[in-house]
């Protein structure tokens, strides 16, 4: 039975990987422009040209941008997940140890860690069938998709 479920899902992964990128990218592109431009909610306090916070507002929407759209996927991911990494480390684990919650109990990091590890998830599994990327012919079939081809 779970074989069949199996076989039937897989038919599916391409699109659901596309669609992944496409929300994931989008929301993280929401945050940055959150930082940037008070958009869609704006922030507590107002963020200065220039600051830290700038900085990963701006990096938050270029390549929340580039993936939603599958354009350079890899590298916008990979940069991504380093800069919530970065995020984690550096804002959130210094309040308390457990990312669950705000504080004081935890350090709300829970927003951070889902990114980074979302967005490393895709440096490996690259844009799918529907994004910039795959229209270019960014996306290189692996080994076993070669050689399932060739008939091997």
């Amino acid at each position: 039975m779970t074989t069949n479920l199996n076989q039937r899902l897989a038919h599916y992964s391409p699109t659901v990987l596309s669609l992944f990128r496409f929300v994931y990218g989008l929301l993280f592109a929401l945050s940055g422009s959150m930082h940037l431009f008070d958009w869609p909610v704006a922030l507590p306090q107002p963020v200065e040209v220039g600051s830290a916070v700038w900085f990963a507002g701006l990096i938050e929407l270029v390549t929340g941008i580039l993936i939603a759209i599958g354009l350079f996927t890899r590298p916008a991911a990979f940069l991504a997940s380093g800069h919530m990494a970065v995020a984690y480390f550096w804002i959130h684990q210094p309040i308390a140890l457990w990312p669950v919650g705000n504080p004081p109990g935890g350090n709300g990091g829970t927003e951070a860690i889902l990114f980074c590890w979302g967005f490393f998830l895709l440096v490996f599994l690259g844009a799918g069938a529907y994004s910039i990327d795959a229209r270019r012919g960014a996306i290189r079939p692996s080994g076993l998709a070669r050689r399932r081809a060739r008939g091997r």
